[in-house]
């Protein structure tokens, strides 16, 4: 499975079990939890992302950093895909068995969760790098009626083109806490996924900041020309841990965390 030149997906490490690490609703994504209008706006589109996934899982191999004596490095760090510890994952589609549908599953949250969902061209390569090719083309048109409704992108903070005001940095990613398979046949899988997302926009005038939800996502695949696709989903609330006394990091820190942390391009 690819999408792109640098984009591969990741399988699993072989063997079953329960994940070790690592979009809107309605017709797509996450659901956002909130606030008013522009949260249950988000609630609704987000299914819609739910519905699609798929992000590249991009530079699995190799060392970027820069040598120890790069001050000018050190100071300035590049925001850069995670790459693994110990055994590296398959290059190419996931494993023919329940560990590779729940690799497939968590890979899958994380796309639907991306920013990349409010690219036209960047969600038609998910879309048709995750679904069935059957389910692909009769999901595209509704997602892309959510994703380009602009009543829904001026709720978030977002311009007609799914982009942020200048000045503010528009956060959307979901990470995968765990995974189980409820349900298993030789091509067929149910996959639950639970996870956190933060969605918003950091930036001193924000007046969305970057909020944490958690929802759990079933997911229905089927083996598919080598490889794990997705057929349907569902998501629900939770569960959700009792938050911490933790004092919320200024919009600064937010913006230069985001920036500076690249996000997982797999998820195990």
């Amino acid at each position: 499975m690819s999408l792109g030149d640098d984009h591969q997906s990741s399988g699993g490490y072989g063997g079953t079990g329960q994940t070790r690490t690592r979009l809107p609703d309605a017709d797509g994504g996450p659901r956002r939890g909130g606030r008013s209008s522009s949260r249950s706006l988000v609630t609704v589109v987000g299914v819609v992302v739910l519905l699609i996934a798929a992000i590249a899982f991009a530079n699995r191999g190799g060392d970027d950093s820069a040598s120890p004596d790069d001050d000018a490095a050190a100071s300035n760090p590049k925001t850069s895909a995670t790459a693994p510890t110990g055994t590296q994952p398959v290059q190419s589609g996931f494993a023919h068995d329940d560990q590779g549908a729940q690799s497939a599953a968590a890979n899958f949250a994380v796309a639907l969760g991306s920013d990349g969902m409010f690219d036209k061209a960047r969600r038609h390569e998910i879309v048709d790098t995750v679904y069935a090719p059957d389910v692909a083309a009769s999901r595209q048109a509704d997602l892309d009626g959510a994703y380009a409704n602009p009543k829904f992108l001026a709720n978030i903070g977002l311009d007609k083109n799914g982009k942020a005001p200048a000045g503010q940095t528009f956060v959307s990613r979901v990470i995968p806490v765990g995974t189980k398979v409820t349900a298993s046949s030789a091509d067929k899988a149910t996959v639950e996924v639970w996870y956190t997302s933060l969605f918003g926009l950091s930036g001193g005038t924000s007046t969305n900041p970057v909020t944490e939800s958690w929802y759990t996502t079933t997911y229905q695949l089927t083996w598919t020309n080598e490889d794990w696709k997705v057929t349907d989903f569902q998501q629900k609330d939770g569960p959700v841990p009792v938050g911490r006394d933790q004092r919320a990091s200024t919009a600064d820190d937010m913006t230069k965390a985001v920036e500076e942390y690249g996000g997982f391009t797999y998820a195990r």
